[in-house]
C-alpha cells in the first residue's frame, strides 16, 4: 500500500502540504522569522526524502502540481496591488526608477562577485537573474546559456534570505516607509519576500508584488542585452 502511494501524485502533494503546515504552525506559535515556514519546509522534505531514502523523481511527481499554483498565487497578488492602487500611483516615478537600479544592481553584483572570485561562465550567468521569480530565471538562463537547475535553487534561497532579513535590514538601515521596504524586499526576493511583506503591511506587500512583476519584465529584457553587448 505505501509503495503504491508513493507511486502517485498524491504522496508529494500530501507531504508538501503537510510539512508547511507544520512548519506554518511552527513559525506563528514562536514568531521567530529564522523559521521561515518555507525555508523550513524545504529543508524538512529535503532531509525527509534523504532518511527515507526516497528518490527526488518520486516526490515531484505530486510537486509540480504545487508548483503550478504557482501561476494563481502571484495572480492573486493583483488584488491587493488594486487595493491600494491610489497609493502606488502617487509614487509611480520613485517605484519604477528603484525597481529598475535594483534589477541592474542584483545582475551586476551577484555575476560581478561570481567572475571576481573565478567562477565559471557558466556559473556567472546562472547567478544574475537570481532576483526574479523561478518561472522568469529559468527561460533566462536557458536563453543565455546558464545552468537552469542551479538558477532554480539559488532563486529560492535568495527568496528565503529576503523573506528572513529583508525587512529587519530595512529598519537597520534607517528605511522606516513600507512602500520602500516592500520595493527593495519584492525586487530583490520575488514571491517569497513578498509574502513576508503582506504579514507586516498591506501596502509594503501590494508595493513588493508590483516589483515581482516588473522586475521580472526588466531582467528579461536587461540581462540578455547586457549578456549580447559584453559576450
Amino acid at each position: 500500500m505505501a509503495n503504491e502511494l508513493l507511486q502517485t501524485p498524491l504522496f508529494g502533494v500530501g507531504l508538501t502540504l503537510a510539512v508547511y503546515a507544520l512548519a506554518q504552525k511552527l513559525y506563528l506559535r514562536t514568531g521567530k522569522i529564522l523559521l521561515n515556514p518555507v525555508a523550513i519546509s524545504i529543508a524538512a522534505i529535503i532531509l525527509l526524502l534523504i532518511l527515507c531514502g526516497i528518490p527526488y523523481e518520486v516526490y515531484a511527481q505530486g510537486g509540480r502540481y504545487v508548483l503550478f499554483l504557482l501561476g494563481p498565487s502571484v495572480v492573486a497578488l493583483g488584488v491587493p496591488l488594486y487595493r491600494r492602487r491610489q497609493e502606488i500611483l502617487a509614487r509611480r516615478a520613485p517605484i519604477l526608477i528603484g525597481i529598475f537600479a535594483g534589477a541592474l544592481t542584483s545582475i551586476v553584483v551577484a555575476s560581478g562577485l561570481a567572475w571576481l572570485l573565478g567562477g565559471s561562465r557558466e556559473v556567472v550567468l546562472s547567478l544574475a537573474p537570481k532576483s526574479v521569480t523561478t518561472p522568469i530565471a529559468i527561460s533566462i538562463v536557458e536563453k543565455i546559456g546558464g545552468i537552469a537547475p542551479l538558477t532554480a535553487a539559488l532563486v529560492v534561497l535568495t527568496g528565503c534570505q529576503g523573506a528572513i532579513c529583508g525587512p529587519e535590514f530595512c529598519r537597520w538601515i534607517g528605511i522606516r516607509d513600507p512602500a520602500a521596504i516592500g520595493l527593495a524586499v519584492g525586487t530583490a526576493s520575488h514571491g517569497i519576500g513578498t509574502a513576508r511583506m503582506l504579514e507586516i503591511d498591506r501596502l509594503g506587500g501590494a508595493v513588493a508584488g508590483l516589483a515581482i512583476g516588473l522586475n521580472g519584465l526588466v531582467t528579461a529584457f536587461l540581462l540578455p542585452l547586457l549578456f549580447y553587448s559584453f559576450r
